[in-house]
């Protein structure tokens, strides 16, 4: 039993894939099915890749109000919360900031990507339905041939509840600062068919002024089980519609209760809309082969407020496309297993920048962002990825190499004068207009990744692997055609990234945990040089080590802890005023952060749960002159299962009432800034199922 336990578990860097939120519940009881690692549902016991899977107990049991608290379980993982439903994310990585920075990590929901590659948006997994999800899995790392563009320091999947399976439940979230969310679950399961939908409605008038979240989010499912073969599709939409609070600015300005309720930029807005439609196919063909097929299309729109801009000019962007994403994987013999695959995709995004009124402010603000349109144009983009993984497995051993090769066009148009002027032509004073359109242009980007990995099962107790592996992303087409100043071209490389990681994996008695330790090196970092002209000329270095460990006290008590010490640096020269930021340790990179949980099952139906979210120091700047204190917060849960239909939830957030920031930053603009973290905060759940 112990050994179909330990097999069962070991593919996440997680506390074997999904920590139990009850101390009493059984080991085998655990959900531990991944399907980002080979697009099937399995239970890989000893394949090389660093998986963290947060399972569903545990994210009925947060109630998370932003998918930021549900991924802090996740070693590894900041995602910085700004305002509404935005974010910032890192894996492995800095905080990830400007119009491309989003493309390190690759979003997805049921395995389908949230956007195209070279369409990324930095706030993008508000999209996917989190609030209903039945697992959030983390790869971390570019350690899998399924991934390319994006996937450089990993991947988020999102997997939905499938409601096809008869089931269902209605539920009602009330918290603090006006704030309600309303999810039902209803379908039917007719054996060889099934049906369903989640639906989901969040309200929330936020604590700080003139800001508010209404969004909408519907999943409809159908599932039909052949003799050997299955096909499941499915429609996603989610509509956000959100009035804006910007950072607020001085030194600390967050310690105080009147300046953290300040909106500075009350006209700021986000409306967005996304649709998917999938259709997927999982065929058992014969003993040894199998194949997995997902067709797929998007429809997107957004428009925001660039609140954050001189001028505040308002973006609408829209992307609309197809793909499909095939695999087969065959056992060449019992030692032998094969698998081939093809993604193709194409895509046709639009972007538009203009501004209403005239810019406040200096004169060389006023003369050189003019009123109108900064830009417009359209990308016809097509990517096609072929890939190959080889796996050899014999007693302890396994050891697995692939390779992915991808191609990414983009046929790029630009529907305003290109160069530097106004959008009648005219140029602007003082040198120039700020915004430069390049002209109508093709671009291709060609990128290989190959991977190995080793791993080897000492016992039923014990398994170490390691794993080098080579990710990439292209550019996005924000950092190739959203250009400033003098730059007429942005001639850009594909950011890539060499990675070397070791971990050990245990369960022993009551206790199991993940121990890793990675180097990884990046080149080609694109970003944007003194003169404001994007350059593919930048260096980094990211080493860190993270624990996963879930350690059952007694039959009542469990504790799970997740730490991530890493330090990530500039290996670049640059200048920024007259500083090399050579050796210099990245901005918004916290040293070390870490969560732990101790829950008590105080009864068979009452379950508490107190946890500890602790955030080191890090630096706001590039120069390391200025810096965030960091902060520890705690959190009490407790859930009552009434009855064995109705479950009630308390929870209570920075239980302390601590002053501090979700994001700290700091411009030589506006000097040290913040998005200010909620105060104490209480969220009350009642959850009624039926069969």
């Amino acid at each position: 039993m112990f050994r179909t336990y330990l097999i069962a578990a070991i593919p996440a860097l997680s506390p074997f894939a999904s920590p139990s939120v009850y101390a009493t519940q059984d080991k085998q009881d655990i959900e531990r099915i991944v399907t980002t690692s080979s697009r099937f549902a399995v239970n890989d016991d000893i394949k090389a890749l660093s998986i963290t899977s947060v399972n569903q107990e545990l994210l009925e049991q947060i109630g998370a109000t932003h998918i930021e608290k549900a991924l802090q379980s996740v070693a590894g993982a900041n995602i910085q919360h700004g305002n509404g439903q935005e974010y910032l994310p890192a894996l492995r990585s800095p905080v990830f900031t400007g119009s491309g920075a989003c493309g390190s990590i690759l979003t997805l929901e049921d395995g389908i990507a949230l956007r195209a590659a070279g369409f990324c948006n930095v706030n993008e997994l508000f999209e996917a339905h989190s609030e209903m999800a039945q697992r959030i899995e983390v790869l971390k790392g570019p350690g899998s041939v399924l991934y390319g563009s994006n996937a450089v320091h990993g991947v988020i999947n999102v997997i939905s509840q499938d409601p096809t399976l008869g089931s269902g439940y209605s539920a009602i979230d009330v918290g603090s600062y006006g704030y309600k969310r309303a999810k039902l679950q209803a379908g039917k399961d007719a054996g060889s068919y099934g049906i369903g939908a989640n639906i989901s409605m969040t309200r929330d008038s936020g604590y700080r002024e003139d800001e508010s979240v209404k969004q909408e989010k519907m999943t409809l499912r159908h599932r039909y089980d052949g003799q050997s073969w299955s096909v499941q599709n499915g429609i996603a939409y989610s509509n956000l519609n959100q009035d804006t609070a910007g950072y607020i600015e001085g030194f600390e300005s967050y310690k105080d209760p009147e300046l953290a309720k300040q909106n500075l930029n009350p006209g700021a807005f986000r409306d967005n809309r996304a649709l998917r439609a999938w259709s997927k196919l999982n065929w058992h063909y014969s003993n040894a082969t199998d194949i997995a097929m997902t067709a797929y299309a998007r429809d997107q729109e957004m428009t925001f407020l660039k609140h954050f801009l001189p001028g505040t000019p308002i973006e609408q962007n829209a992307q609309h496309g197809a793909g499909i994403n095939a695999l087969v994987q065959h056992q060449l013999t019992p030692l032998w297993r094969l698998q081939l695959g093809l993604d193709s995709e194409f895509t046709q995004g639009s972007m538009t920048q203009y501004q209403e009124n005239p810019t406040q402010g200096s004169a060389f603000l006023q003369a050189t962002i003019p009123q109108g349109k900064h830009y417009d144009y359209t990308v016809n983009a097509s990517q096609l990825a072929p890939f190959i993984a080889l796996q050899y497995r014999q007693a302890s051993w396994q050891v697995d190499l692939g390779a992915r090769y991808e191609h990414i066009r983009y046929d790029y148009e630009t529907h305003l004068q290109a160069g530097r002027t106004k959008e009648d032509g005219s140029e602007c004073a003082m040198g120039g207009c700020r915004y430069a359109r390049p002209p109508s242009a093709k671009t291709e980007f060609t990128d290989l990744s190959p991977k190995f990995a080793l791993s080897y099962q000492f016992n039923e107790n014990l398994v170490t692997y390691a794993n080098v592996a080579k990710g990439y992303r292209a550019p996005q087409t924000s950092e190739l055609y959203q250009l400033q100043r003098a730059q007429q071209v942005a001639d850009l490389e594909s950011e890539t990234l060499d990675s070397i990681e070791l971990g050990v994996k245990g369960a022993y008695s009551d206790l199991r945990f993940t121990l890793s330790g990675y180097v990884m090196e990046k080149d080609n970092v694109i970003y944007r040089n003194s003169d404001f002209f994007n350059v593919s000329q930048g260096q980094s270095k990211h080493r860190g080590l993270e624990l996963e460990l879930d350690y059952r006290l007694s039959d009542t008590l469990s504790l799970q802890t997740a730490i991530a010490n890493a330090l990530h640096t500039y290996e670049h020269e640059q200048l920024l005023g007259e500083q090399n930021i050579q050796g210099n340790i990245m901005d918004t990179a916290p040293r070390l952060i870490t969560n732990t949980r101790l829950n008590w099952r105080a009864s068979d139906s009452v379950l508490l749960s107190l946890q500890w979210h602790s955030m080191s120091k890090y630096f706001t700047d590039a120069e390391n002159q200025h810096e965030y204190e960091g902060h520890d917060l705690l959190s009490v849960r407790g859930q009552w299962q009434v009855s064995p239909q109705l479950l009630a939830t308390l929870r209570i957030e920075n239980l302390t009432d601590e002053a501090y920031a979700e994001r700290a930053d700091y411009t030589s603009f506006s000097g040290d800034r913040y998005f200010p973290g909620r105060p104490r905060t209480a969220l009350f759940t009642l959850r009624y199922e039926w069969d």
